[in-house]
């Protein structure tokens, strides 16, 4: 059998069920990131296209017949915003020496801080393992056609990474901060496992967030309306003007993922005398509740916490999740049950001298992520640190 791998430059050039079948099939956990209708709402609303800075060119590994085996999502950028896994001083060190670092290919899910796979196949197993190299390949490939100065995996599953690390790509990590679920029946089962002071101060909060009369809701599925969106729209575009100057995602795209997967959404509202005023969108995996956006137009002390952090643990005991990802950065979840794990990227890089220089600081790099890791988890607040003092 033939294999041929192709660079579609929209992702609806990929039919939806040949590029599902690879990215969430049956039987494995589903990232509903990696799946065709989230990267069409990204594309087609207007906020990942090369007007931005995101030129869609997804590698496809397919087979004689035109049957899609393996891809990777992926994106020529202009710049390195909405990324989450920051390379811009390299960037700014390649180009002071009169190097080019932009155009760069990069297979990421756009503005999305979440693990999951990139390199997606059909089969599992041994003939997983042979399509992945082979897609892996076809990466290295399209970079050197692109006549790109590098290629990133971000985001990638351990497994990946050690995978790309074998084959000479550079490996980089760093961390964020999710909530384990051991089972709990309810909040107040969680609440039993942390120390007592940190249980008494995480009650404060939630009584205090609330306290000027503020509801909130859960909203998902066909109960999500374009009323919720223009809601929400207003905090997104509030928060992200102030922390980054222009929002990424434009209003469309929430139309679009509220008409292909709105079971899949889950909007937290907070409302206050008659009208909402703040809120966060969450995307709810087969085990997995990942936190995205949060925003507010009132502030109200401990709201964020509520909203982002304690209700997406209620939800997630709810659905019986294993896990909550409450997105990128963000030392502050430890005191809220929110602890340490590692995230990993690779990545290769044309030029010999700035491939050198970066491999050396990686190798420093790994070594602080772990060391802080170490040191951050010896604050986690549940009991068995506690007893152990």
């Amino acid at each position: 059998m033939s294999l041929i791998i192709k660079v579609h430059h929209a992702i609806e050039d990929v039919p939806a069920a040949e590029w599902d079948a690879c990215a969430c099939p049956e039987g494995r956990p589903r990232n509903p990131f990696l799946t065709h209708a989230f990267l069409h709402a990204a594309e087609a609303s207007g906020s990942a296209v090369p007007e931005r800075g995101w030129q869609a060119a997804h590698i496809c590994l397919e087979d004689d017949t035109g049957t899609l085996l393996a891809a990777a999502p992926a994106y020529i950028k202009a710049h390195s915003m909405g990324e989450y896994v920051f390379d811009q001083s390299w960037a700014d060190a390649f180009q002071r020496a009169g190097g080019h670092y932009y155009p760069k290919l990069l297979s990421a899910v756009p503005f999305t801080p979440a693990t999951g796979p990139r390199l997606l196949t059909r089969a599992e197993g041994e003939a997983g393992a042979v399509l992945r190299d082979q897609l892996i390949a076809g990466c290295l490939q399209a970079a050197q056609q692109l006549d790109v100065s590098s290629l990133h995996f971000n985001f990638l599953t351990r497994s990946e990474w050690e995978r790309l690390g074998d084959l000479g790509l550079l490996q980089r990590m760093d961390q964020q901060f999710h909530w384990h679920n051991a089972g709990y029946g309810s909040f107040d089962d969680f609440l039993a496992e942390l120390a007592s002071k940190k249980r008494k101060n995480l009650k404060r909060e939630r009584r205090e967030a609330v306290e000027n009369d503020i509801e909130i809701e859960w909203v998902t599925g066909a109960d999500l309306t374009e009323a919720h969106w223009d809601a929400f729209y207003q905090f997104y575009i509030d928060t992200g003007s102030r922390k980054w100057g222009r929002p990424y995602l434009t209003r469309e795209f929430f139309s679009r993922i509220n008409e292909s997967m709105a079971e899949e959404i889950l909007l937290i509202l907070c409302r206050r005398a008659g009208r909402y005023i703040a809120g966060a969108l969450n995307f709810i995996g087969s085990d997995t509740l990942y936190g995205r956006n949060w925003g507010c137009i009132e502030d109200h002390r401990f709201l964020h916490f509520e909203t982002c952090y304690y209700q997406a643990i209620e939800f997630a005991i709810s659905r019986g999740l294993k896990r909550v990802e409450a997105g990128a950065q963000g030392a502050h979840k430890v005191a809220r049950g929110y602890l340490p794990a590692a995230t990993y990227s690779a990545h290769w890089i044309a030029h010999p001298g700035l491939k050198g220089a970066v491999a050396e600081y990686l190798t420093r790099e790994r070594d602080w992520v772990a060391q802080d890791i170490e040191a951050v988890s010896e604050h986690s607040p549940f009991r068995h640190k506690e007893k152990s003092a």
